[in-house]
């Protein structure tokens, strides 16, 4: 068996070679090990912008969820410092390695830039912990297959940091499209759409070039598996703008807003993807386009479009079309109505697209077995279609998903079975 060229081999040994039998514990019996209502203490591995995001989530629930911080972990040791000084945590290590050789830990937050997720959350599995990874789920595709079977052989819980998923307007749309509310669903659209100022998509206003990197920042540690550069602040603080790092607007905002068209109507893997756009509107410090919309075809026989355009902050409606009627979804929930205006069906949502309540879901989980809003199949599914656009617009070609290598090909070197027979139309 190859290695893909980012994954070390000492991570790569212990996906294949780790017994069920050491860590084979199902979501009930994790519970059973933690109990109902014992304090969950927690790791923190990576806290910068969205680490502190997790940082001050937890500060806010620590005593309604009984929770404790133990341990931060940041390659930069000021910002470990300072994470650690935030939620009281009495560890601090520029190594993530000791965080997860602590047996005090119940489970980790992942929130390094996106080319570290899979080492890392690998290592955290292997050291018996449960995860709230942040998206994408992985980097690339053959990382993907690595942490789902990791996954798999460990049963250890995973959280993925898409957070739209605790909120139950998708969930309850795809019962209402299961039940024929919309008859047969042909199409769906949805956008994540900004307007960057002056300084540009994904950039820190005033950031110098020449910034000397600070003497307590490993820069070896940071890049990992990517490729070895000399020290770059632009990379460093502005990392989603390069692919190395990164799959952009892609995988930091449309990955979003596909995850709720997938949950509503049922989608796994992609047909077919397609991703077009360009650095059009700022040239400098990037190697991702700054706009970007993709446009995926899935086996049931439906197509999904996402806008992502950074230069204007106008949006089009989200919304899934079938034969019978079009469901809308709103501020407060969905709807919806036939061709004429007529209100098929509504709903007033709970939840949101909250990282409170996705961090509660965890804990409910350790805890009690609650269902996980956004697990790693589910993120998985979500990441390859992303990843196929990123490709597909590197190399202008269509990418089709090949189910059994697990993989994305040039569209022409997979073979597709048909489309499914049609509904009956009501």
């Amino acid at each position: 068996m190859n290695l893909p060229k980012n994954i070390p081999r000492r991570t790569f040994a212990s996906v294949v070679g780790a017994s069920v039998s050491a860590f084979g514990w199902t979501a009930k019996s994790y519970a059973r090990i933690l109990g109902a209502n014992e304090r969950i203490r927690l790791g923190f591995i990576g806290v910068g912008g969205m680490g502190t995001n997790h940082l001050n989530t937890i500060g806010e629930l620590r005593e309604k969820n009984n929770l404790e911080a133990v341990a931060v972990a940041d390659c930069w040791l000021t910002r470990a410092e300072e994470g650690g000084q935030r939620v009281s945590a009495p560890h601090v290590f520029s190594d993530y390695h000791r965080l997860l050789d602590r047996n005090d830990i119940d489970y980790v937050t992942i929130a390094t830039p996106e080319h570290r997720h899979t080492e890392v959350l690998l290592d955290t599995l292997d050291a018996g912990k449960a995860a709230y990874c942040e998206k994408p789920l992985t980097h690339t595709l053959a990382e993907t297959k690595l942490v789902l079977d990791k996954q798999a052989e460990t049963h250890l819980p995973v959280q993925v940091g898409i957070q739209g998923m605790s909120d139950d307007s998708y969930a309850t749309a795809g019962q209402a499209i299961r039940d024929g509310v919309l008859g047969q669903v042909v199409q769906a659209q949805i956008e994540y759409v900004r307007r960057y100022g002056a300084q540009g998509l994904f950039a820190v206003p005033g950031l110098q070039g020449n910034m000397p990197k600070p003497n307590d920042l490993d820069w070896k540690s940071w890049l990992g598996p990517a490729p070895e550069v000399g020290w770059d602040p632009h990379r460093y603080f502005e990392w989603r703008n390069y692919s190395d790092y990164s799959g952009g607007v892609a995988t930091d905002l449309l990955i979003h807003r596909l995850a709720r068209i997938l949950k509503a109507c049922d989608l796994s893997y992609p047909r077919r993807v397609v991703g077009m756009g360009g650095i059009w509107h700022w040239k400098e410090h990037r190697d991702l386009p700054d706009n970007f919309e993709m446009i995926c075809e899935y086996s049931r026989g439906m197509t999904v479009y996402v806008l992502g355009t950074q230069s204007n902050r106008v949006g089009i409606d989200h919304l899934i079309r079938g034969y019978r009627g079009t469901l809308y979804f709103t501020p407060t929930g969905w709807v919806a109505k036939d061709k004429d205006g007529k209100v098929l069906a509504e709903h007033q949502k709970n939840g949101a697209e909250d990282i409170h309540l996705h961090h509660t879901n965890l804990q409910n989980h350790l805890r009690n077995g609650e269902k996980l809003k956004c697990p790693v199949e589910f993120a998985g599914a979500v990441g390859a279609a992303v990843i196929m656009a990123n490709e597909s617009w590197r190399t202008s070609q269509m990418m089709g998903w090949d189910e059994q290598a697990r993989d994305m090909l040039a569209c022409h070197k997979v073979k597709q079975d048909p489309y499914p027979l049609d509904e009956e139309l009501p």
